[in-house]
């Protein structure tokens, strides 16, 4: 797979948020309709009824995750009749509780492509420790390829101090006070993997404490 270097515009990407979720399920019956009679009409208020809370339910879990896309670019496969078009889409799920996953997804339009990185993001979640003030109890460095992340936590009223693909899962992590540095590649891609590993290895005082087989007092001290 070769990526030529054509890159869409900022304005020409879609929201992830408007892009059609996959099909569930039919539209639910009239209540009383399809001339069943009075038992019929019972049966399908009491089923519609049913399919109404799952999809009420359904969409409780979906609103609680945000998707942002990052990058969204035209690539290039190389096939016996010439060369096959594509677009591939970065994109971050996160529900801001400490919950964040990075997705990539390749399709013939963009909105399919979206779709695939969002699916591939809840595929790849990792849960982040966060602290009362909304940050992460200590430093972490992560390293995927060429990108290199530090991560470092920061006092409350500091805010996410980080850029490019970096910051975009710091915030949808939920981290609000954190310090960011990009030592490596400026890859959108890798950097974000980077992140990801950097926060993956992030542990509690307290899980530290139980590994060492110490007290957390002793750890302190």
């Amino acid at each position: 797979m070769t990526e030529t270097n054509d890159q869409i515009q900022t304005n020409d990407i879609p929201a992830a948020s408007d892009v059609p979720a996959a099909a569930e399920g039919q539209q639910q019956e009239r209540r009383g309709g399809g001339g069943g009679g009075k038992g019929g009409g019972d049966r399908d208020r009491r089923g519609g009824g049913g399919r109404g809370r799952d999809n009420r339910r359904g969409q409780e879990r979906d609103s609680e995750w945000q998707e942002r896309v990052v990058q969204i670019r035209r690539v290039s496969k190389t096939v016996k009749g010439g060369k096959k078009m594509s677009f591939r889409a970065i994109v971050v799920v996160g529900n801001e509780r400490g919950q964040v996953g990075v997705g990539v997804g390749k399709a013939g339009d963009v909105i399919g492509a979206v779709r695939k990185g969002v699916a591939d993001g809840k595929k790849h979640l990792v849960k982040v420790p966060l602290t009362r003030t909304s940050s992460i109890p200590t430093l972490s460095n992560g390293r995927d390829g060429a990108a290199s992340v530090l991560i470092r936590p920061a006092a409350p009223g500091t805010g996410v101090i980080a850029g490019g693909s970096i910051r975009t899962v710091l915030e949808l992590a939920g981290i609000k006070n954190v310090l960011a540095k990009r030592l490596g590649s400026k890859t959108p891609l890798n950097n974000a993997r980077a992140a990801m590993v950097a926060l993956a290895g992030l542990r509690t005082h307290k899980e530290t404490a139980k590994e060492r087989g110490i007290s957390l007092e002793q750890l302190y001290s």
